[in-house]
């Protein structure tokens, strides 16, 4: 199973190009959509988001990801990590660094394999699809194992006290797990103050609350509302505990 992650929406051709070259190269292989609308331009916030849903996919799948603003130059490095039996796809911008901190084992190689064409601008397309292919169909990538100690763009926090995802209905997604907070714990963003409930009907409607949501990670939402509009939150929006 090849897996998609990016930042290229759910309009235009992009998506469509990228599945055509993976149902070519590795015919049979299944598809999945698993998000188009990732943080834009954000490695940091995207890889929070992206830790927090891999553990439900089995061993073995391959995920495809890109949000990838260095695209085409020397910034970044194109990479296939391996964390707990799954394959990473993508660029060595940080996207990664969540889930290698949080694995039991990992690996990492740097992609050395070129294709006859390589545009500038789309990798996503030219150069992780063929890769993806590649690891699904059973062949082994033309690539360089790369040190341990390489790899992090940076080290990052466990918890992530940002906006990293803001839905259609209007709830806010955070970097922060919820096992890593008490329930007693009340967070504060643009001045407001948001307490626990378990759900949306424990609280009345239009009151704002936070929850763990079904993925594990701290959720800002209002009963029947949207609290992106109600508290003026925006992707990349700091919260703090009180």
């Amino acid at each position: 199973m090849i897996v998609l992650y990016t930042d290229f929406g759910n309009n235009g051709p992009y998506v469509g190009q990228i599945k055509n070259v993976l149902v070519q190269r590795a015919p049979g292989v299944t598809l999945l959509d698993l998000l188009h609308t990732a943080p834009a331009f954000r490695p940091q916030l995207a890889a929070y988001l992206l830790a927090a849903y891999v553990t439900e996919f089995p061993e073995g799948s391959i995920f495809l990801c890109v949000v990838d603003p260095g695209v085409g130059t020397a910034l970044r490095e194109p990479v296939v990590m391996q964390a707990d039996g799954r394959w990473f796809v993508g660029p060595n911008n940080g996207l990664f660094n969540v889930i290698r901190q949080r694995a039991v084992a990992s690996g990492l190689w740097r992609i050395t394999w070129q294709p006859m064409r390589l545009s500038a601008s789309f990798h996503g397309r030219d150069l992780f699809a063929p890769v993806a292919a590649q690891l699904a169909t059973g062949e082994t990538p033309q690539w360089e194992r790369m040190p341990e100690a390489q790899g992090a763009v940076a080290p990052w926090p466990e918890e992530l006290y940002q906006v990293v995802y803001i839905d259609d209905f209007g709830n806010v997604m955070t970097g922060v797990r919820a096992a890593s907070v008490t329930e007693s714990t009340v967070f504060q963003i643009h001045g407001h103050c948001l307490r626990h409930a378990r759900t949306f009907g424990e609280v009345p409607v239009g009151t704002a609350f936070w929850y763990g949501n079904a993925n594990g990670l701290v959720e800002c939402a209002v009963n029947q509302g949207s609290a992106a509009q109600a508290l003026a939150i925006k992707v990349g929006d700091a919260i703090f505990v009180s």
